[in-house]
């Protein structure tokens, strides 16, 4: 076992997933889309997600992160949809267990320019459509659960 860091970030066992948060970021127009976000390391679509940020809650590191990635601003459901596990790979090539806890958050402005413009790309997909872009089974999960509920 690992032994515990005085730093929070880093509390947890070498077995444990790293907590990260995230947002499903939607709106209407005029039927229910959601928008995602290209990973750095892979291209894949994903939404906007990072790790836990232990100055905030969940759902202001989730807000935070919509932000950075994707130049998002909204509002944002305090309660979890839900989580999710992957495994996020290194640039060392490890692979290092994730579990995202997942937020709603209503679109309420989409930025010109944001932190990591140039880094990623951003895509409005028709929810079912969505779905289909990402490739973690909790994560499509989650996502086709939400637009379920929000219709």
């Amino acid at each position: 076992m690992k032994t515990p860091s005085t730093d929070p970030q880093k509390i947890y066992d070498a077995g444990e997933p790293r907590p990260q948060c995230g947002a499903i970021v939607y709106r209407r127009a005029p039927k229910l889309e959601v928008l995602l976000v290209t990973s750095r390391e892979t291209g894949r679509w994903v939404i906007p997600k990072g790790g836990r940020m232990w100055d905030r809650t969940p759902w202001e590191t989730a807000l935070t992160e919509a932000y950075e990635e994707a130049g998002v601003v909204g509002d944002i459901d305090q309660t979890p949809l839900g989580a999710y596990d992957y495994i996020k790979f290194l640039k060392s090539g490890e692979g290092a267990p994730c579990r995202v806890t997942v937020f709603a958050l209503a679109l309420t402005e989409q930025l010109d320019h944001w932190p990591e413009y140039d880094q990623r790309q951003t895509r409005w997909f028709a929810w079912s459509e969505a779905i289909g872009a990402v490739h973690e089974t909790g994560l499509r999960a989650l996502i086709a659960d939400f637009g379920v509920c929000a219709s």
